[in-house]
C-alpha cells in the first residue's frame, strides 16, 4: 500500500510569515528608538524644555481650533477670549516686566505705563498701545516692546541725550538736541552746559547746532544763546563776552567766521571788549567798559582847558 505525503498546510506558512514580520518590526523599532535617542541627545534643550515647547504647540493648535470654530460661528470676540483664557490656564500671562536701555530717567515712569497689563493675558497684550504709552514720556525717543512667553513682558528703552538748558521764569529746563522738553534742572547739575533762552528758542536749537558748527574753534566758549526777536542770535563766550550776530542763517554763519578769524589774529575773547556787534556787514563795533566815562572826563577837561 503506497504512502500519502502531504504537504505542509496554508496555516504553517503563515505563522513563519507572521514571525518573520514581528522579528523585523522588532529591529526597526530598535533602530528607530536609538535614532530618536541619538537625535535628542544632541539637541540643546532639557526634557522639561522639550516638555514646556510640545504643551505650547498642542495649546496653540487647540486655540487656533477653538478661533476657528468660534469664527465660523461668527464669534470673533468669543474666540478671542477663549484663546486669552487657554493662555492664561497655561501659564501664558504677563507676571514679570523686564526693562532696559534706562540711564538717565526715572525707570519708575517706565513701570507705571507698563505695569497696567500685569496678569493679562499674553494674547490680550496690545504691544504698539504700550509702545504709544511709553512714547508720550519725555525722555523715551523710542521704545520696543516684546512678550518673552511664558510670563514676560520685555521693554526695551532708547533714551533721549541730554543736549542744553532753557532758561525759563524762574526755572531752568533739561531738552536734548531736537528741543524736546526733558525735566526741569537745578543750576547746580546745569553747570557746565550750554544755556538757552528768549521765545522760541526750543525751536531754533538744531539751527544754533549748525552756526556753532561753522566756527568749530569758538564752539566749546559759547555758553550762552539768546534767541532775540525771533530772528537773530546774542552769543556769550566763557570770558562773559557777547556777539551780537545778524539776521539769516549765512549772515550770522559768515559773521562767526569772520569773529573766530580776527580772534585767532587779535586775541579778542578775554580782552577788555565787553560786546562785539556785528549786525552791520563788514563792520564789528566793540565797546569797553566804562570808555564812555572816559571820553566825558577827557571832553570836560578840555573845555575847562579853554
Amino acid at each position: 500500500m503506497a504512502e500519502t505525503i502531504r504537504r505542509q498546510g496554508k496555516g504553517v506558512r503563515r505563522a513563519a510569515a507572521a514571525r518573520s514580520r514581528a522579528d523585523t518590526a522588532r529591529k526597526v523599532k530598535v533602530q528607530t528608538g536609538r535614532a530618536a535617542g541619538t537625535a535628542k541627545s544632541a539637541l540643546p534643550f532639557t526634557d522639561e524644555q522639550l516638555h514646556g515647547v510640545f504643551l505650547a504647540i498642542i495649546l496653540g493648535g487647540a486655540a487656533a481650533l477653538a478661533w476657528f470654530v468660534a469664527s465660523l460661528a461668527g464669534v470673533p470676540a468669543m474666540a478671542g477670549q477663549q484663546v486669552a483664557m487657554l493662555a492664561a490656564d497655561a501659564g501664558f500671562e504677563v507676571r514679570r516686566v523686564k526693562v532696559s536701555g534706562v540711564a538717565r530717567m526715572n525707570e519708575l515712569k517706565v513701570y507705571e505705563r507698563v505695569l497696567g497689563e500685569r496678569d493679562r493675558p499674553m494674547p490680550q497684550v496690545d504691544l504698539e498701545q504700550v509702545r504709544a504709552d511709553l512714547l508720550a514720556l519725555p525722555w523715551v525717543k523710542d521704545a520696543r516692546v516684546s512678550r518673552h512667553l511664558p510670563d514676560t513682558l520685555a521693554v526695551d528703552i532708547v533714551e533721549r541725550t541730554a543736549h542744553a538748558v532753557v532758561r525759563k521764569p524762574g526755572r531752568l529746563v533739561l531738552i536734548d538736541a531736537e528741543g524736546v522738553e526733558l525735566e526741569p534742572i537745578s543750576p547746580a547739575n546745569a553747570k557746565g552746559m550750554l544755556v538757552l533762552s528768549g521765545p522760541g528758542v526750543t525751536r531754533q536749537v538744531a539751527g544754533l547746532g549748525d552756526l556753532l558748527g561753522a566756527a568749530p574753534a569758538l564752539k566749546s566758549h559759547v555758553t550762552e544763546a539768546e534767541w532775540i526777536g525771533n530772528r537773530r542770535w546774542n552769543l556769550t563766550f566763557d570770558s562773559k563776552q557777547m556777539l551780537a550776530l545778524p539776521e539769516g542763517e549765512r549772515e550770522a554763519a559768515s559773521a562767526l567766521v569772520s569773529f573766530a578769524r580776527l580772534d585767532g589774529q587779535n586775541r579778542l575773547l578775554g580782552g577788555r571788549v565787553a560786546t562785539f556787534d556785528m549786525r552791520t556787514p563788514e563792520r564789528i563795533y566793540m565797546r569797553i567798559p566804562g570808555r564812555a566815562d572816559e571820553a566825558r572826563a577827557l571832553a570836560a577837561e578840555r573845555g575847562s582847558a579853554n
